[in-house]
């Protein structure tokens, strides 16, 4: 399964679109659509460079396959493509290991859908704050599922 065109807007449009290195909420160096350099700790001389459009939607259809592939993995069943998306989209966001151990996906194994749907307003803290941004990315991301 791959994440439908919906889905990567909203990617898109909640992590932002970069051609060129900066660094994210937390600090880390990133680029493109959340891609993450290196560790992010440093900026290697290599970045030091201006991405085009075609390089940063390359990228990030390679970042987005491990993250589809995840999520296949970790949620075998009742996958819909509105719950693939919104799955993707999360673990995409806060990364595979968070979605293994989420109640997110506890509840949907479970066929919880309506709970793993509300579960997502759950994760909407970075650095121990809640940020607005990852309030409204939750919201779309629960409709996502639902949908």
């Amino acid at each position: 399964m791959k994440v439908s065109q919906r889905a990567l807007d909203a990617i898109k449009h909640h992590e932002g679109v970069r051609t060129k290195p900066y660094q994210d909420a937390i600090g880390l160096w990133t680029v493109g659509v959340g891609h993450l350099i290196g560790d992010g700790k440093t900026l290697p001389d290599a970045w030091n460079r201006v991405l085009t459009m075609k390089e940063v939607d390359e990228i990030l259809s390679a970042d987005l396959d491990r993250f589809e592939r995840g999520v296949a993995r970790m949620c075998p069943t009742g996958l819909t493509q509105g719950r693939f998306d919104a799955l993707v989209s999360i673990s995409f966001n806060f990364g595979l290991g968070t979605l293994q151990r989420s109640s997110i996906r506890m509840r949907h194994n479970r066929g919880d859908f309506e709970g793993a749907a509300n579960a997502f307003l759950l994760y909407t803290k970075a650095g121990g704050k809640v940020l607005k941004g990852l309030v409204t990315r939750r919201n779309t991301e629960r409709a996502l599922y639902l949908s």
